[in-house]
């Protein structure tokens, strides 16, 4: 285990910041940005006041981390730890447990805010570089964290580093850190906001603070003994509020740690500056997970590339008019590439009746689209158990397995096994079937999604039998709506959980004159945030007057308004689209999405 690990690895929030010595470590206020002095004891040298002094210009590059959206007001420390290339944005460094309170850790290890679980607005967080004693409401100085860049996970340092923009209306630089680690007896100083606290004597909390919390403070002390392998400590004065203060060498005028925990009467505990370099530089840590031979799930197969020979895929001109898979945007996902790629199709995965693009990172499929004809359909029996099976095509390693779907997630087809299962003869059915069980077209499904599987599964036939519906054949795209910043985080597959799913139907419609045209309907399967967010972007009053999440519902939505929730490309699809008719005809505003609730099959709009 590294010194990172031990640096905050599962602190117990009852130990976080403390007093550690009752007398000789007076938290001196800081009014206009200089520290207020008062005697010191001898230990701290004759010339303390001038090394305070000479600390004093990094004050203004501390501040107070508030909440934006939550019942907590503040929670904690930041300060500037570096600037980004772009020289326009500055990062930030906190505790782990200061962000987690509005945030949660994705699968790349940054911090995404959640949203309320009674408002369902979105969290948010700034720091005011001011909140000094005396100061006006008009002096503070908040900056917007725009989005935390790194968030620690629970087996790491108490770590967590947001993106600010440079402020306008001033200045502020990054504290430098020391190029060698902390020395014991150094002398050092705490530089955050200590908040009332119970954790402590209150009457020693009283003697120190004389009633006066929550503004910033500069408090002295001395680093404890440093040794290899140990937890970084020092007997500086810290309340509850001082989580994320930088602690500062007043010899080298560096930074040496992020103040993190204590224990009171005893030490308080440190991230090292190594530490936070390390992380600064890219080097981030990971866990590793270690996990029985794929080869020996029993209950899962293994298809090797020679099992797919004459799979012919998704058939583009199918319709009347060929209908392509969307564009997808540049840099969004890391597609796979199977061995018997076609030259025109080199992500494609082909099977009976369908193909497939999958993200070998996500370890999901993209994008499902299966030719169905209505026609030829020929019923196979389900068989129970299921046996699943890995596509050798793509590596095994990107694939879920049977041991990735514990509790209550199941497998969730994309391309639905009745669709494919069609054609001349049996077997080819068979082997359509068949073909749907592979991982490749499976997700992740929380069992209370599939309470709405009635609805969502039964557009297809009933889009099937309406009358606008030529020769019964139909073009079904299917996939997860992908957001990071919603999706909830599997640690122990190492991947999101997506919410929502989304699916069009294309068809050929019937015209008055005999001629066909394409006919393009998309539903959203959804507890509404992809609707939510939509309307949140654009500061649509409606996402945060009392916007309700209820159970998984499901939407027929414009293939427009899918564009936007999904950055696809479905080009001339947006054009054959009814309810984007619909609302030309009703002159709905651009601003606001094209949706419908689906109860039923009189509900849908085509």
């Amino acid at each position: 285990m590294s010194l990172g690990q031990l640096e905050a690895a599962g602190t117990p929030l009852t130990q976080l910041e403390a007093i550690v010595r009752l007398v000789t470590r007076p938290p001196m206020v800081v009014e206009n940005g200089a520290v207020s002095l008062i005697p010191l004891p001898d230990e701290f040298g004759a010339d303390i006041d001038i090394k305070i002094k000479r600390n004093e210009h990094w004050i203004g590059s501390i501040g107070r981390v508030e909440f934006i959206n939550h019942s907590m007001t503040w929670g904690g420390t930041a300060w500037v730890v570096g600037e980004e290339a772009d020289g326009r944005h500055l990062l930030v460094v906190t505790n782990r447990h200061v962000a987690k309170i509005v945030a949660r850790r994705n699968a790349r290890g940054e911090g995404v805010f959640m949203r309320s679980p009674f408002t369902m607005v979105r969290y948010g967080a700034r720091v005011d570089f001011n909140e000094e004693v005396g100061a006006l409401p008009s002096d503070e100085r908040p900056v917007e964290i725009l989005r935390f860049t790194y968030l620690a996970d629970d087996a790491s340092a108490d770590v967590a580093i947001g993106r600010i923009e440079k402020p306008a209306g001033f200045a502020v630089a990054p504290l430098p850190l020391v190029d060698t680690d902390a020395e014991t007896d150094e002398i050092v100083a705490v530089i955050g906001y200590p908040a009332f606290d119970s954790r402590n004597d209150r009457t020693e909390m009283e003697k120190y603070f004389k009633g006066l919390y929550d503004v910033k403070r500069f408090a002295p002390g001395k680093m404890m003994p440093v040794e290899p392998g140990t937890v970084l400590s020092h007997d500086c004065t810290t309340l509850g509020g001082n989580s994320g203060s930088p602690i500062l060498s007043l010899d080298r005028n560096k930074v040496v740690g992020l103040h993190f925990a204590g224990a009171y009467g005893i030490a308080n505990s440190a991230v090292r500056a190594s530490t936070l370099r390390d992380l600064l530089s890219g080097n981030r840590p990971t866990q590793v997970l270690v996990e029985a031979s794929l080869e020996q799930e029993v209950a899962d197969g293994f298809h090797d590339p020679n099992h797919f020979i004459g799979r012919n895929g998704y058939d583009p001109n199918f319709l009347s008019k060929k209908v392509d898979f969307p564009k997808l945007p540049d840099g969004m996902f890391n597609l796979a590439s199977p061995t018997d790629a076609l030259a025109g199709r080199p992500h494609e995965l082909r099977y009976t009746h369908f193909g497939l693009l999958y993200d070998v990172d996500r370890r999901s499929p993209v994008v499902t689209v299966v030719n169905i004809d209505g026609e030829k359909a020929i019923k196979i029996k389900r068989k129970k158990p299921d046996k699943w099976f890995f596509d050798r095509r793509i590596p095994v390693e990107a694939q879920l397995g049977k041991g990735d779907f514990p509790g209550d997630l199941d497998r969730g087809h994309m391309v639905r096994r009745e669709d494919p299962n069609w054609g001349d003869d049996r077997p080819v059915a068979q082997l359509a079937n068949d073909d749907t069980f592979h991982y490749t077209n499976a997700s992740p499904q929380h069992s209370s999604l599939n309470q709405n599987r009635s609805t969502w599964q039964g557009l297809e036939n009933h889009i099937l039998d309406s009358t606008k519906t030529h020769a019964f054949r139909a073009t079904v795209f299917t996939g997860p709506l992908f957001d990071d910043d919603e999706d909830p985080f599997l640690d122990g597959v190492g991947i999101n959980l997506p919410l929502q799913y989304w699916k069009v139907v294309v068809m050929d419609a019937l015209q008055d004159d005999g001629s066909l045209r394409l006919h393009a309907t998309a539903y959203l399967l959804s507890q509404g945030q992809a609707i939510q967010k939509y309307l949140q972007d654009r500061r649509e009053s409606e996402a945060v007057e009392g916007f309700a999440f209820g159970e998984y519902k499901t939407f027929q939505v414009s293939v427009a308004f899918l564009e936007d929730l999904s950055g696809f490309d479905f080009g001339p699809l947006r054009d054959a689209d009814p309810l984007a008719a619909l609302a030309d005809e009703l002159e709905l505003p651009d601003s606001r999405p094209q949706f419908v609730e689906i109860t039923g099959a009189d509900s849908l709009v085509l």
